[in-house]
């Protein structure tokens, strides 16, 4: 969807499959570690010690980026430094910026109703920075023209279907920057009783017969 947007398609910046090179960057070395490898994929170590000219070049210099994505990240962001780096490397004209970000999912009647509680006793060990993203977006100042896939104050509602085992809706669950802030607390989100009550939702079963 977002390749069919731009003109050219040489470089994008975290985003891979449609462009012929992709970089994508973080300020952590643990996280770029467990990046999924692909041939057209580079990966570069961003620190936050890293100048904006050093990141700019790194990415091939102004005005030579087509895509930039972000994937549930840019409410961590410092928003006018980032844009800023934005404006300088997208390619003039056909650049694009996309970001996005998911607040809840869809599973089934009686597992949203235990996720919802989850995210109910999470919510007071929040980082205010996350406001953005369960507000969807809706808040998150976005100074760029639209291109019709959602535009500031109004985000593009998305369906992002997913199969998960349930060990990957723990895994979700688990990587909640609420989840790590109570436990430094001494509060565990994710309790025995918890997760005892989550697999009870998620509970298969089947009826078969023959004659």
């Amino acid at each position: 969807m977002l390749a069919a947007l731009t003109p050219q398609h040489s470089l994008a910046w975290d985003l891979g499959e449609h462009y012929e090179q992709v970089i994508g960057s973080d300020i952590s070395e643990s996280q770029l570690k467990h990046a999924l490898q692909h041939p057209r994929v580079h990966y570069i170590h961003t620190p936050v010690s890293m100048s904006d000219d050093e990141l700019v070049a790194l990415l091939g210099g102004e005005n030579s980026v087509d895509l930039v994505t972000v994937a549930e990240a840019v409410h961590w962001f410092d928003l006018p430094k980032f844009y800023s780096l934005v404006k300088r490397v997208l390619r003039k004209p056909g650049g694009v910026i996309a970001v996005w970000g998911y607040n809840a999912s869809v599973t089934s009647p009686t597992l949203d109703g235990v996720v919802k509680r989850f995210y109910e006793t999470a919510k007071p060990f929040r980082d205010r920075k996350t406001q953005y993203l369960w507000e969807g977006y809706r808040t998150l100042p976005f100074p760029f023209q639209s291109v019709g896939l959602g535009s500031e104050g109004e985000p593009l509602p998305l369906e992002i279907p997913k199969e998960m085992s349930f060990e990957g809706i723990l895994r979700m669950l688990r990587s909640s920057s609420a989840v790590t802030a109570a436990k430094g607390q001494g509060v565990d989100l994710l309790s025995k009783e918890v997760i005892e009550e989550l697999e009870t939702t998620c509970k298969a079963f089947m009826l078969a017969g023959k004659v």
